[in-house]
């Protein structure tokens, strides 16, 4: 059974950084699309970060560009996403995203493109 199991998130004040992990099970991603997704009350999910884990490419939403990264630990299958400088706008659910038809680059940053979805980790900036 392919899972994704998020960890990290919390609390934490503007300005502060957290780190996001999304450990996956039940399949290798080499050659995949992983990503990070969000979800703020009244708001519709958005792409926050997307990595490709075979050609290494990476995408960020402009709202987190600089300030957030994606990187992959190809040997625990996992995926991270550090983020710092974090404002109160970052406030979401976050939810890690994979899909194991070896899609190419470019379809990484549409949800559409994903079928494994984590249950979320919540995240909550304070000014």
């Amino acid at each position: 059974q392919v899972q994704l199991v998020e960890s990290g998130g919390g609390s934490m004040q503007a300005g502060g950084s957290l780190r996001l992990s999304c450990a996956a099970s039940g399949y290798t991603y080499s050659g995949n699309c992983m990503g990070w997704f969000r979800q703020a009350p009244g708001k519709e999910r958005e792409v926050v970060a997307t990595i490709h884990t075979g050609a290494r490419t990476t995408h960020y939403s402009d709202s987190v560009k600089g300030r957030f990264t994606i990187s992959q630990d190809n040997a625990k299958n996992t995926v991270y996403l550090q983020m710092n400088s974090l404002q109160p706008a970052d406030t979401a659910m976050y939810y890690c995203a994979a899909e194991t038809e070896g899609r190419r680059r470019w379809s990484c940053p549409f949800a559409d493109a994903y079928n494994v979805w984590g249950q979320g980790t919540q995240v909550t900036v304070s000014s």
